[in-house]
């Protein structure tokens, strides 16, 4: 509940801001692509300056998702590492254990008969 709360404290006034920047910056701009000439060049893009200003965020945002993901890389291995670990120390136990009362049982006299997988 409060997490929703804190979400919306946040994403009202940050939509608000970005609603008035859109609003407030609705000229057309001309972005040329081509650094040698300037008079007539090779590539250009027309749009409103809004937009030009979101696809550079949404890409920033995109670049450092990918740079931060590619740096968490060595932790992402070691944890994969880890739980390999974690679920050969947990086979081990248990086939421990399983030993340990097979063990008890026949100091007891009361063994159980082993398994056998069925014949095909």
């Amino acid at each position: 509940m409060i997490r929703k709360l804190i979400s919306y404290l946040i994403l009202i006034p940050l939509g608000l801001v970005i609603v008035a920047l859109a609003v407030a910056n609705r000229e057309v701009i001309t972005v040329s692509f081509d650094p040698f000439s300037a008079a007539a060049p090779a590539f250009t893009l027309r749009a409103p300056l809004f937009v030009l200003v979101f696809v550079l965020v949404i890409a920033g945002v995109i670049i450092g998702g990918i740079a931060s993901w590619l740096k968490q890389g060595k932790w992402r291995r070691a944890a994969r590492h880890t739980e390999g670990e974690l679920r050969a120390a947990r086979d081990e136990i248990d086939r421990l254990r399983r030993e340990a009362a097979t063990r008890e049982a026949a100091a007891r006299g009361t063994a159980p008969l082993p398994l056998r997988p069925p014949a095909a």
